[in-house]
């Protein structure tokens, strides 16, 4: 540049000093935003709301010397000499100076003619809409963050950005106002920030302030649809246990839907249907559900219709609602799976489709349509005719005769487990036998696998090994059959078939809630604890809750010596069945072996209060009370234990030692007399009455003591009677029970089972509080396939059933 000047030297004095770098042009720093807010917040900016004029320049006022300002036209300015007008002459001989003839605006800038003619109030103007954008944006900003966090389960987060977004969209609302631009509020952002609040108040378990928020939304005419959420009000009424509050939600909220959002209307009248259920109003209640079936028919509101008619016992009603819920379709095309072309990629295409996520979606739909019209069967067939095998035979004609012809099979196999249930075995081995001899394959395999369930109960093994057989072959995957045969071989004595078959069934199936708790039973009963354990533990990773299953493990874990697992276990026993006394009296047993006293007392009188007739418990807090030297609290529960064993002498007795302890001696005299009347030459009374009355020094003492010489003397005659006439037996049964029978402290219990043929040693002194019955072996029954037939061997079990008296 400065070569170039010199060579011009001569010809433009002055040529060079009106260029300079682009970051000093000022032609549009009127357009810039950012610089014009920082100007408006300095002390120009607040000098420009002072309501002066402007100064022109003068000569003493040097802007600058080779600055090279210019206008925005581009044209080089000068400043003016003496003259204080508007007018401004131009003066050539200092252009470089950077002197311009137009005015100046109120932060020191030329202004131009883009912003000559706007005044300082439009451009305050323009920088609030920008401020109201700004602030629009962190709204939305913070809505978004709230869902989020609503999405992840953070409720109180998402409430937290939902309230600050509430409080900004207000200031942002008097923002606008105070500008004079609350036309232009946007009223979505508004209805976006209130029902989102809303949503995280219902969220939060927040009620009152929810239903607030809601209120506010409908109140506002100028929302569009808000009436809908009226819907989310009769939920919250609805939770809340207000189901009258609830039912007017909910049909303020229909009357405001229009007739084309049949999907909505049918949810609304779902929701009013289950409400007046709850009311007990099954009339009002089945008027809902067969508007339903009415408009969009589905298998969820039939099966509620017809539990309503059940409930009125309208015999008829409930078979138009069946055959209702036998004419209801599901929108599945079964067809789209078939494979029509041989080409290898387009089967692999199909083996995905089968598994996807629609696919999975149809199947689930489908489990639960022929669901309910299997319950519907068994629920009404005992009802709409005279007996339950008429009512069945008609539900199998209308399933037949409709679209889920392919459910007659399976309402077969209820039929006959229904008749099995209710003594019938007769007849259920016939329909299981006829539904065995048709061509259906899994029929044919259900069937199989219940005849041998059937046959194994009734003690019929080799029936039982045929059919078990036979569904074995029909399918090798059948973890039902190997369970049954395992049964048969455990029954017959070979527990390592039983073992090598209930292995089998684990191979086919893991998950085999029956092999997996018959393997637990088998190694527990041969000593095996830590096996047993093992199996054990995988059947509770699936029946977390299961009674039984978590008894197995806390006496396991008692038997291997690890004393605080099995109260854990037991404890967690006891949070399901809370009022069992066996496992309350196991708790105790537990502590008090471990010297616990106080924590054993508690748990055996938690035994007794639930049931007082366990005389074990009765004995225990018996010889507590006269451990503590508080013999006459003793008494009541040897009285008790009276009662239940008249005929027992022993009760009496400590009855009377409990008064002598207590020092009552007159008390014991006349219980001990009491009792010498009621058993006659008893020699323990006389003993006692003996050494009573000479402690007290009475005339009866003689008396006592002659009747006692007689009794012992009689004792020793019937002894030696006795060993007289039966000496080879009882030679015999002392080398049995000292060489090859079982010692004092055991006794042979049988294997749990249906053929009881297998016998097990085991401790005399362990009695299983939840019985024999709790450990046979479980059986491999096909059906029916539902969660909640898991227990159906238990169903007829108690856990305490074998603590009862006899």
């Amino acid at each position: 540049m400065m070569s170039s000047v010199n060579e011009t030297f001569e010809d433009n004095l002055y040529e060079g000093y009106n260029d300079y770098h682009s970051a000093f042009n000022t032609k549009n720093i009127d357009q810039d935003i950012f610089l014009q807010e920082a100007l408006l917040k300095s002390s120009y900016g607040r000098r420009a709301r002072i309501p002066t004029g402007f100064k022109t320049p003068g000569t003493g006022m040097r802007l600058g010397t080779s600055s090279g300002f210019k206008d925005v036209t581009g044209m080089p300015l000068r400043p003016v000499t003496g003259r204080t007008d508007t007018a401004q002459r131009p003066m050539t001989a200092v252009s470089g100076a950077g002197y311009t003839s137009q005015r100046r605006g109120p932060s020191g800038f030329v202004v131009g003619p883009m912003t000559s003619s706007m005044s300082r109030s439009e451009l305050l103007e323009e920088r609030v809409e920008d401020k109201i954008k700004r602030q629009e944006k962190n709204i939305m900003s913070l809505v978004d963050e709230s869902c989020i966090a609503a999405s992840k389960k953070n409720f109180p987060l998402a409430l937290e950005k939902a309230k600050e977004a509430s409080a900004k969209e207000r200031n942002l609302i008097r923002l606008q106002e105070q500008a004079g631009l609350g036309d232009t509020h946007n009223i979505d952002l508004t209805y976006l920030v209130l029902f989102n609040l809303a949503s995280q108040y219902e969220n939060n378990e927040m009620s009152n302030e929810a239903l607030n928020s809601y209120s506010v939304i409908i109140r506002n005419r100028m929302f569009q649809n808000s009436n809908q959420l009226k819907i989310n009000m009769g939920n919250i009424y609805a939770k809340a246990g207000q189901i009258p509050k609830a039912i007017k939600m909910y049909r303020m909220a229909l009357d405001q839907v229009p007739n084309t959002f049949k999907d909505l209307r049918v949810k609304i009248m779902h929701n009013i249907g289950l409400l007046f259920v709850r009311l007990g109003q099954y009339n009002d209640a089945c008027s809902s559900f067969e508007y339903i079936m009415q408009e969009r028919p589905n298998f969820k509101a039939g099966l509620f219709a017809l539990l309503c008619h059940y409930a009125m016992g309208d015999k008829d009603k409930m078979k138009h609602s069946f055959k209702n819920l036998l004419d209801s379709r599901l929108d599945i095309d079964e067809d789209k799976y078939q494979i029509t072309d041989s080409n290898e990629s387009s089967k692999l295409v199909m083996e995905l489709i089968r598994d996807d996520k629609l696919s999975r979606l149809e199947k689930k739909l489908k489990s639960y349509a022929h669901s309910a019209i299997l319950t519907a069967a068994k629920l009404i067939s005992p009802v709409i005719d005279v007996n339950y095998n008429l009512g069945y035979n008609w539900c199998l004609e209308a399933v037949n005769n409709s679209f889920h012809a392919s459910l007659a099979g399976e309402l077969e196999v209820n039929k006959a487990l229904a008749a099995l249930k209710q003594g019938s075995v007769n007849e259920a081995i016939d329909s299981l036998k006829a539904l065995q001899k048709r061509g259906d394959l899994r029929l044919a395999t259900t069937a199989a696998t219940d005849l041998s369930f059937i046959h194994y109960l009734q003690g019929n093994l080799d029936e039982a090994e045929k059919y078990g057989e036979l569904a074995k072959e029909a399918d090798s995957y059948n973890s039902g059959a190997y369970v049954n045969l395992g049964n048969v071989a455990l029954s017959r004595g070979d527990s390592e078939k039983a073992k090598h078959l209930y292995l089998l069934a684990l191979d086919n199936d893991p998950s085999s809630i029956d092999a997996l708790y018959n393997l637990g039973l088998l190694h527990k009963q041969q000593g095996e604890y830590e096996d047993a354990l093992d199996y054990f533990l995988k059947l509770h990773s699936i029946l977390s809750s299961h009674p039984p299953v978590l008894y197995q493990l806390a006496h396991l874990h008692q038997l291997v010596g690890d004393l605080d697992q099995a109260i854990e276990w037991f404890l967690q026993l006891l949070s399901l069945v809370p009022s069992d006394p066996s496992i309350l009296q196991k708790l105790g047993e537990i502590y008090d072996s471990d010297n616990d006293k106080q924590q054993a007392y508690h748990y055996h009188y938690e035994a007794y209060r639930y049931l007082p007739s366990e005389l074990s418990v009765l004995d225990w807090l018996g010889s507590y009370y006269i451990s503590h030297r508080v013999p006459e609290k003793a008494i009541q529960f040897y009285e008790k234990a009276a009662l239940m064993q008249p005929n027992e002498t022993k009760w009496p007795l400590l009855i009377g030692s409990c008064h002598r302890r207590a020092g009552n001696y007159q008390a014991a005299l006349n219980t001990y007399k009491e009792t010498l009347a009621k058993f006659p030459g008893d020699i323990e009374c006389l003993k006692f009455l003996v050494k009573l009355c000479s402690d007290l020094g009475l005339k009866e003492t003689n008396e006592y003591a002659l009747e006692l010489k007689r009794a012992e003397k009689t004792k020793e005659v019937r002894e030696r009677i006795s060993s007289s006439r039966s000496g080879s037996r009882r030679s015999s049964g002392r080398s049995s029970s000292g060489r090859g029978g079982p010692s004092p402290g055991q006794m042979e219990s049988p294997l749990p089972s249906a053929g009881g043929r297998s016998h097990v040693t085991i401790e005399a002194g362990y009695s299983d509080p939840l019985g024999p019955l709790q450990e046979r072996p479980r059986t491999g029954m096909a059906a029916p396939k539902t969660p909640w037939a898991i227990d159906e061997d238990f169903a007829d079990e108690e856990i305490t059933t074998d603590l009862l008296p006899e």
